[in-house]
C-alpha cells in the first residue's frame, strides 16, 4: 500500500532541517521541548502532528520568526485529527447548524477535559499518553466553533444512560454534567435528554450527526467501530432528519433536561 504523504510530513521535514542546522540531536531537541524523543522522532517522521504551542516554542529555540507556527496554523483541519473524524471536523468548521443523537458517551463539543481524557484511557487497544493528550488537544480545538462571531445553530440528544455511566468517577461527571448545563444556555444551543424509558423510539438504529453547510447543503456523519460515513444523498438526509425530528419530539424537553441534570449534579 502507498504511504499517504501529508502536511505534516512537510512540518517533520522542516523541524529536522532547523534541527541538523543548528547542530542538535533529535535527543537534545527533545530535552530542550521537554518531550519524549519517540515523540520528536515521530514528529519529524510526519506521523505525529504538532500543535500550536510546540510549533511557536520551536520558532523561539531556531530564531525562525514564526515560520512554523504559521505553517501549522495553515494545516487542513481534516490532517489535524484521527481519520475516523476528519470529514466530520472538516464540517463542523463551516457548518451553519448541527443536530448531534448520541447513545454512548456525551458529544465531543460538549466534553470537558477530564471526560474526554477518561475517555481515551479506555480505549481499548490501549492509547499512548502522547497520542491521547494529541487527541484532547484536537479535541479541545473543535469546540472552538462555540466562540465564533456566528456559532453554529446546534442542537443534542443525549441518552439518559450516559449520564449514568460514570466515565472518570463521580467528580469527572459532576464537571460534565455541569458543562452540559453552561453550554446548554447559549442562545445557539438546545439540549434534549432522552429517557431510558422511552418507548417507542426513534433512534435504535444508533447515533448520528446532522450538518448544514454554508451552501445550505446537507450531509449527515454515520460513525462506528473505527469506520465512519458521510452521506450527502437527499433521500438518507431526509429520512434521517425526520428521524431526528422524531427523536426531539420523544425526548424530554429542554427544561426538564436541565432540571434532570441538575438533580444529578445534586445527588452526585
Amino acid at each position: 500500500m502507498k504511504k499517504q504523504v501529508t502536511s505534516w510530513h512537510a512540518i517533520g521535514a522542516q523541524i529536522a532541517n532547523y534541527r541538523k542546522r543548528a547542530g542538535m540531536t533529535q535527543t537534545e531537541l527533545a530535552d530542550r521541548l521537554c518531550v519524549s524523543y519517540d515523540k520528536m522522532a515521530s514528529i519529524e517522521q510526519g506521523r505525529r502532528p504538532v500543535d500550536y504551542a510546540l510549533a511557536e516554542q520551536i520558532d523561539e529555540l531556531f530564531g525562525t520568526q514564526g515560520a512554523l507556527a504559521v505553517a501549522v496554523a495553515k494545516i487542513p483541519a481534516r490532517e489535524k485529527y484521527p481519520a475516523i473524524l476528519a470529514d466530520l471536523v472538516e464540517y463542523e468548521e463551516k457548518a451553519l447548524t448541527i443536530l448531534s443523537y448520541q447513545t454512548q458517551v456525551v458529544p465531543g463539543l460538549l466534553q470537558t477535559p477530564e471526560y474526554m481524557r477518561a475517555v481515551f484511557d479506555a480505549s481499548y487497544p490501549p492509547l499512548t499518553h502522547e497520542t491521547a493528550e494529541d487527541w484532547i488537544t484536537a479535541r479541545i480545538g473543535r469546540q472552538l466553533i462555540w466562540e465564533r462571531e456566528h456559532p453554529p445553530a446546534s442542537h443534542f440528544i443525549i441518552e439518559e444512560a450516559v449520564l449514568h455511566k460514570p466515565v472518570g468517577g463521580p467528580e469527572v461527571m459532576r464537571g460534565q454534567y455541569r458543562r452540559i448545563l453552561e453550554l446548554g444556555q447559549l442562545h445557539c444551543m438546545g439540549v434534549q435528554i432522552m429517557p431510558t424509558r422511552q418507548w417507542p423510539h426513534a433512534g435504535l438504529a444508533g447515533p448520528m450527526v446532522l450538518l448544514e453547510d454554508p451552501e445550505h447543503d446537507f450531509v449527515a456523519f454515520i460513525e462506528g467501530h473505527r469506520v465512519s460515513n458521510v452521506l450527502d444523498d437527499p433521500k438518507d438526509i431526509s429520512n434521517l432528519h425526520l428521524k431526528y425530528g422524531m427523536l426531539q419530539s420523544q425526548a424530554l424537553s429542554p427544561d426538564e433536561s436541565a432540571r434532570l441534570l441538575d438533580g444529578l449534579l445534586g445527588a452526585s
